[in-house]
């Protein structure tokens, strides 16, 4: 174990330049005291490696050095045909590159390896797009791309869900990410750095002005913040729902993940009619309404007060545009009917004709 990891602070160094401690042992999931340790082992073994102190300082190699200590473990080989993501990598117009980077790593692996790769690729395919989703358009994803890698400044007419819903913006893009089969743009504008779903970019214009990313950012950090931050801001309250056992089970194909967690963590015992009741998240009343309908008479929220009484107007809508001519309606019509007829034929007004 320990010499894997020797290996690998030795490839890190290589591929990434300088690091610190701090920074080797987060990615290596070790303490910075078994870095130093680790650090001291590869000097004894006569590797070109120093470090210096102060708020810019770090570990790094000599220059021009290089190791030859690359060669790949089976679940190393494996794990590559793993992570390709062919519909992204095709979006970004590098379908055909990573196809080419496949087949060269295939034909450099020992014939062992080859045949356990292979094997990956028969048995296992990513599909990372949900279900009943049109494809987001990406019609600046390209130009997007290129200036996020060469670091230019862009212009962009940008139409957002609050008003006024299209607005300018000057970015500095940072970095993409494809979360759900979505493309998103991190980027910086002024002084913050924010997201952009990059099928909402309307107009884009490329600048000629370069820009300096901001020291120490890290994408990978942002994005899990962001996530967080977002989850948050759909939990505007709560919800307590009775929930029949088909209700129990059908939540987890209708609701989000955070509800079906909140659901299961705060389940009571089924009473004795063999409901549950549960509390869970809920944006926002409006988004509660359609989705609670959802589960139909298989649910009831018991509160707040505000989504209960939302819900029965709702049902009573529901039901009088769906409800059949009631007894009374059609009592009437034939009536109406009978009067007609009775006209036509000459005879007296029978009771209740008040037309005369």
């Amino acid at each position: 174990m320990r010499a894997s990891r020797l290996v690998s602070i030795l490839l890190m160094l290589q591929t990434r330049g300088r690091m610190t401690a701090q920074e080797l042992a987060g990615r290596l999931e070790v303490s910075v005291r078994t870095i130093y340790r680790d650090v001291e082992s590869l000097h004894a073994a006569g590797i070109p490696l120093y470090g210096d102190a102060g708020p810019r300082g770090g570990y790094q190699l000599l220059d021009g050095y290089r190791t030859r200590l690359t060669g790949l473990t089976a679940d190393e080989a494996e794990s590559l045909f793993l992570a390709g993501l062919p519909g992204p990598a095709a979006e970004l117009g590098l379908g055909t590159v990573v196809a080419a980077a496949q087949l060269k790593l295939m034909a450099a692996l020992p014939v062992e390896l080859r045949d356990r790769a292979g094997r990956i690729q028969e048995r296992f395919l990513l599909d990372a797009p949900t279900w009943y989703r049109d494809q987001d358009p990406t019609t600046y994803l390209a130009a997007v791309a290129d200036a996020v890698w060469n670091e230019r400044r862009i212009q962009i007419r940008y139409r957002r869900w609050k008003q006024p819903q299209e607005v300018e913006r000057r970015l500095e893009p940072y970095g993409l990410v494809v979360k759900a089969g979505r493309w998103y743009l991190v980027a910086r504008a002024g002084e913050d750095v924010r997201t952009y779903r990059v099928s909402q970019i309307l107009d884009l214009q490329p600048l000629e002005e370069g820009f300096a990313r901001q020291e120490g950012f890290d994408l990978a950090a942002y994005w899990a913040g962001h996530l967080a931050e977002f989850e948050a801001r759909l939990r505007w309250g709560e919800a307590v729902v009775r929930l029949s056992p088909r209700g129990v089970e059908r939540l987890a194909d209708l609701m989000t993940p955070g509800v079906v967690a909140a659901a299961r963590q705060s389940a009571l015992p089924p009473d004795e009619e063999g409901w549950t009741r549960v509390t869970v998240p809920i944006e926002s009343i409006e988004h509660a309404v359609g989705e609670f309908l959802r589960l139909g008479t298989d649910a009831e929220v018991l509160a707040p007060a505000a989504l209960r009484e939302r819900l029965a107007t709702t049902a009573d809508e529901l039901a009088r545009r769906y409800r059949p001519a009631t007894t009374e309606a059609a009592a009437t019509t034939a009536e109406a009917d009978l009067v007609r007829m009775r006209r036509t034929a000459g005879a007296p007004p029978i009771y209740g004709d008040i037309s005369g």
